[in-house]
């Protein structure tokens, strides 16, 4: 069965820091460029960070996250990562990986075309 399952959302304190997991199964995440989009009650769903396929040497953040997020994959354990650190309560939302095989010029599109989504984790920064 080919899926994403994303993990490690939680409630943290402002200034805290999360690490996200998107783990593929059923296919093999190397090929693909891989991105976590977030949408908040209320709010357009928003590209927050890409990186691109096999070595991930290209990577997109928006604007809001640079400096604070990272992102990352370990292609042998078919996972991407997120390491969300300085957390905000404006960061709050549901947290969603999705692959695909264009580039990562896609995270700042309005309607990405992305492959495979995953089901989303929450994120929610509050004291």
């Amino acid at each position: 069965q080919v899926q994403l399952v994303e993990s490690g959302g939680e409630l943290v304190q402002p200034g805290g820091s999360l690490r996200l997991s998107c783990v593929a199964s059923g296919f093999t995440l190397g090929p693909y460029t891989v991105g976590w989009f977030r949408q908040a009650p209320g709010k357009e769903r928003e590209g927050v960070s890409c990186i691109g396929s096999s070595s991930g040497g290209n990577t997109y953040y928006t604007d809001s996250v640079k400096g604070r997020f990272t992102i990352s994959r370990d292609n042998a354990k078919n996972t991407v990562y997120l390491q969300m650190n300085s957390l905000k309560p404006e960061d709050t939302a549901v947290y969603v990986c999705a692959a695909t095989p264009h580039s990562v010029a896609v995270c700042s599109r309005a309607s990405p075309i992305m492959t495979f989504w995953g089901r989303g984790t929450q994120v929610t920064v509050s004291s």
